[in-house]
């Protein structure tokens, strides 16, 4: 038990250091970054507590149309790419004008985007 009284609190600073480290100085709220990383090292348990409640914006940003990310009911997450609606849509409109493509050079001889009409 004594063990775990130990662990516990050294595993949250070592958690807030690290979040503290990888956020930007932007993202860091009412302090500079390198005063956040004296806060939590020296008050070794309200420090991490502090940091995590009120040092670091948690919002999410929006990603791009290219993203591996979008909106699932009001949050944002992380979604694999085999997952992702726009990406897959945009696959399968690669598909689509493939096979349009195809169907012009077949059916015509030439592609349907293109202009010169068919020698006979």
């Amino acid at each position: 038990m004594r063990a775990l009284m130990f662990i516990v609190p050294l595993a949250l600073t070592i958690y807030a250091f690290i979040d503290c480290l990888n956020t930007t100085e932007e993202d860091t709220k009412h302090l500079p970054k390198i005063a956040w990383v004296f806060i939590i090292l020296l008050f070794w348990i309200v420090g991490p507590v502090v940091w995590l409640v009120a040092g670091k914006n948690r919002h999410h940003r929006s990603g791009g149309a290219g993203s591996a990310s979008w909106q699932r009911r009001g949050r944002q997450q992380w979604v694999a790419p085999d997952d992702n609606p726009d990406f897959l849509k945009s696959l399968k409109d690669d598909k689509d004008a493939e096979a349009e493509e195809e169907r012009g050079r077949r059916d015509g001889g030439t592609a349907p985007d293109d202009k010169t009409p068919p020698a006979s």
